[in-house]
């Protein structure tokens, strides 16, 4: 039997009187591709917050590859195989697009304590920043400083960042938020390009988008699991039609 890579079970989160997460039992095997859907308010951004280590539960577990990571940090999780990206980009905004993922894939090995010996000492890393930068499309972005890319192009040097750390899960939030309707087009070929076993879980409100990636969807409301299925379970579902899909 498969070890998932991902499990939450019975994640529950609440501020005070406020349950913003209530019992979501989730999981992700090698290769999913698994949309979060709801109306806002329905607590999609705190269980992948949860689910990241960004904030810590009121109750229920995390698993990576079956190990319980509920009480490790952000960073500890990293480490051991999950990745996200953020509503709003957090790129540095003077440094070069290349020198990001650089950095990114200088951390991932370990190498940030060697202070006596400069990135540019590891020719291998640079080569495989430049491999991904091409794998997206940004290539030519490369010694851009990122304040200076298109939004759309910001998204896809953030996925950049989350690729380099060679994850087993992928965490997306919203990564068409903000991006102009006509710069969507490369951060769908993007998503379409993903690694075939890399475990993808996407927060997006672009219906197109979630039909089109999602093989699995789960719509959330008021912080609890209302359906989950395929694409057309999901369009069939008189629930969901009624809460969310508005038909």
């Amino acid at each position: 039997m498969t070890t998932a890579v991902l499990q939450t079970q019975s994640l529950d989160k609440h501020f005070g009187g406020l349950h913003v997460t209530r019992g979501v039992s989730l999981t992700l095997n090698a290769g999913d591709r698994l949309a979060l859907i709801g109306p806002n308010g329905a607590g999609k951004t705190t269980l992948v917050n949860l689910i990241s280590g960004t904030l810590a539960p009121s109750g229920g577990r995390v698993l990576l590859a079956g190990d319980d990571v509920t009480a490790r940090s952000q960073a500890q999780r990293v480490r051991a195989g999950l990745a996200r990206t953020f509503q709003i980009t957090t790129l540095a905004p003077h440094l070069p697009v290349q020198r990001q993922v650089e950095l990114a894939l200088f951390e991932r090995e370990g190498l940030t304590g060697r202070a006596w010996r400069s990135i540019d000492g590891y020719p291998s890393l640079a080569a495989e920043a430049r491999t991904l930068l091409a794998a997206l499309g940004l290539e030519s972005k490369a010694g851009v400083a990122t304040e200076r890319l298109a939004y759309g192009e910001q998204r896809l040097v953030e996925m950049a960042l989350a690729l380099a750390l060679k994850p087993r899960v992928l965490l997306l939030d919203e990564p068409m938020a903000g991006v102009p309707q006509g710069e969507g087009r490369r951060l769908l070929d993007a998503l379409a390009a993903l690694p075939d076993d890399l475990a993808v879980l996407i927060i997006e409100h672009d219906m197109d988008l979630v039909f089109r990636f999602a093989r699995r969807i789960v719509v959330l409301a008021e912080g609890a699991v209302l359906a989950q299925g395929t694409p057309d379970d999901i369009r069939r579902d008189p629930l969901v039609r009624a809460a969310y899909l508005g038909h």
